[in-house]
């Protein structure tokens, strides 16, 4: 947990501006210093990772995944590309998959999942349920991911999304009264945030207030699912309630954009599901921008719209179909995503922070945009801890 970085050519902190030619220093885990190479601290740690010219960014915070699954909904995604509308039943395969799965099946496939991410430069991921749909297989995939946590070293940020879709044959005030009285056990069991899919044929505005409020009253921190298929005024719910993100905002109008901007709502893009959905839908970036909404970027790693685990993929996503600048995709990706998971000790590597980093397979971050196909990351440190190496 103690390590020297040399070499560096060039090191965005998130807190200052682009430093070059520069060392890093980390003390039980956490940065202590950065400064000119020249100036490297007497008493550095010995153990040492020479990145040989490269750029080093911050580990990348992944604010939005679906982490713990089974199956694949391969016909979906065929029918898709053939020009079937999506509308959120494919979820439903994935819950029938995931219900047969064993719990060590589960955890295998959600650890290899997360090694893909890590390899990609996340060091920190937030992981919902929502493919289980009844009270013991959500608090099950609660518990998975706890586990999981002792399979990965990334930083896991554990969230309830127990209406994520009406499972097929319940009574919808039923099955809403059911996931709120889940609220508590999910709690006890391990979930910081409560998150809603409120859209278009998916869950209302109201109920999506009573799931939320009612998450609030137990300590949970709120995000939401927020106009991906249609609008539906959940955007301008995220900052009545101040949730910490809404997330997708394909459909966001300006107004609920500046709302949220006055609350304080992280707007999380998902660019790898509007490419995944075909549905061309970019200009909500825009809109948000404009509005002074923080961004993030994150993969919405799923089954069904979003089979990604790389955070690099999101941001040449962001840079070239959603209009980002390299610098505001690179912020989205770590400190703003960080900010939607209301944490300051990551997404940045100003001092105190954790020593998550990521060394990138070039000199300049800009490089990481404009190289398609290739693979961004050469290593990837968590807390002064070197992962893995290319």
């Amino acid at each position: 947990m103690n390590l020297t970085v040399r070499g560096i050519g060039r090191l965005l902190t998130m807190t200052d501006e682009p430093q070059r030619d520069t060392a890093l220093v980390v003390r039980g885990g956490r940065v202590t210093w950065t400064g000119a190479a020249s100036e490297l601290p007497a008493d550095a740690p010995a153990e040492e990772l020479d990145v040989q010219g490269a750029c080093v960014v911050p580990g990348f915070v992944d604010a939005h995944t679906h982490l713990v699954f089974a199956g694949l909904r391969r016909e979906e995604f065929v029918a898709r590309l053939a020009g079937q509308p999506y509308d959120g039943g494919g979820i439903r395969v994935t819950v029938d998959a995931t219900r047969a799965a064993s719990d060590e099946q589960l955890l295998d496939l959600a650890a290899a999942r997360a090694a893909t991410a890590m390899s990609h430069g996340t060091t920190t991921m937030e992981v919902k349920t929502g493919y289980g749909l009844t009270p013991e297989d959500e608090l099950r995939l609660l518990d998975i991911t706890a586990r999981l946590a002792g399979r990965t070293p990334l930083r896991l940020e554990a969230t309830y999304l127990g209406a994520h879709v009406v499972p097929a044959g319940r009574d919808r005030d039923e099955y809403v009264d059911e996931v709120v009285a889940t609220i508590p056990e999910a709690a006890a069991r391990g979930a910081r945030w409560c998150d809603v899919f409120c859209d278009q044929g998916v869950f209302t505005v109201a109920e999506a207030r009573h799931v939320l409020t009612t998450a609030r009253d137990h300590g949970l921190g709120l995000r939401l699912h927020a106009e991906e298929i249609a609008w539906t005024g959940a955007a301008a719910l995220a900052a009545e309630l101040g949730c910490a993100s809404a997330d997708h905002l394909e459909h966001v109008r300006a107004d609920d954009a500046r709302a949220m901007a006055a609350s304080g709502v992280v707007g999380v893009l998902l660019p790898t599901v509007t490419l995944s959905l075909r549905s061309a839908a970019w200009g909500h970036a825009s809109v948000l921008r404009d509005a002074g909404v923080e961004l993030a970027l994150a993969t919405d790693c799923n089954p069904g719209t979003s089979w990604c685990e790389s955070m690099p993929y999101a941001i040449q996503l962001g840079c070239l179909a959603m209009g980002l600048s390299v610098d505001e995709a690179f912020r989205a990706a770590t400190l703003g995503s960080a900010h939607s998971l209301r944490r300051d000790d990551v997404g940045h590597l100003g001092v105190g922070a954790w020593g998550d980093l990521a060394v990138l397979d070039a000199e300049h971050e800009a490089d990481v945009v404009a190289h398609l196909g290739g693979r961004p990351v050469r290593t990837t440190v968590i807390g002064g801890v070197v992962q893995q190496r290319l």
